[in-house]
């Protein structure tokens, strides 16, 4: 069974590719995933890594250097300059996410019904799996350009940061690319609105009751 590897090393990072970037020496947690992602984390970002290769990816080992590489050329350096603590584990087959009833009914419904996000959509796959989590829906807009969709009972921020996380792994694909977001819900607080806005991702409101075929099929568009 595929194992996951915690480094928590003095390290820096330089990336090469289409983008460059350079990390300077500090302290970092390195996590080795059983699906082959690296990333590099500090203590003050919460979940989301300061840089990352997504699968399929390859790390080789040398003495204090680690060199990740993609089928795209591109390159993680990590040059360690000390190990504080290195150990690997066996996590098994997590269960996934278990959504309340009203919101694994929600995203149900959206997806049985996809032109209730925008016209002319189609659905192409649910709980569309990326390196950092399930995509709740993923479409085709009426142009066959892909859409993300992410479906909350209740919209807030940590919502559109979910959002956000698979947008930017999701755009590095040129096989899905561009892809466009659509945050769904019940209700989307204005902060998780003005967010959203500000990224580029569309927000609908969605009427539960109209879904289940009990009330007008009218949507409000945000």
């Amino acid at each position: 069974m595929a194992r996951v590897r915690l480094v928590i090393a003095r390290c820096q990072v330089d990336y090469v590719g289409r983008l460059t970037a350079h990390l300077p020496m500090a302290p970092r947690l390195l996590l080795v995933k059983a699906d082959g992602s690296v990333s590099i984390h500090a203590d003050d970002r919460a979940y989301k890594p300061l840089n990352w290769m997504t699968p399929p990816c390859w790390l080789t080992e040398e003495p204090g250097v680690w060199t990740v590489k993609n089928k795209a050329d591109e390159s993680l350096v990590i040059t360690i300059d000390e190990v504080l603590h290195d150990s690997s584990h066996e996590l098994g087959v997590d269960p996934g996410l278990v959504k309340d009833g009203v919101e694994a009914h929600l995203q149900e419904l959206l997806a049985a019904h996809p032109t209730t996000l925008g016209d002319g959509y189609t659905l192409v796959r649910r709980e569309y799996m990326t390196a950092v989590g399930p995509v709740d829906l993923l479409c085709r807009d009426a142009e066959g350009r892909h859409v993300a969709i992410e479906v909350k009972r209740r919209g807030e921020i940590d919502g559109v940061e979910q959002l956000t996380r698979y947008l930017e792994l999701m755009n590095r694909d040129p096989l899905l690319a561009p892809v466009a977001g659509v945050y769904a819900a019940q209700q989307i607080k204005p902060q998780a609105k003005t967010l959203a806005t500000d990224r580029g991702i569309r927000c609908v409101t969605v009427d539960y009751d109209a879904l289940r075929g009990m009330t007008s099929t009218d949507l409000r568009l945000f």
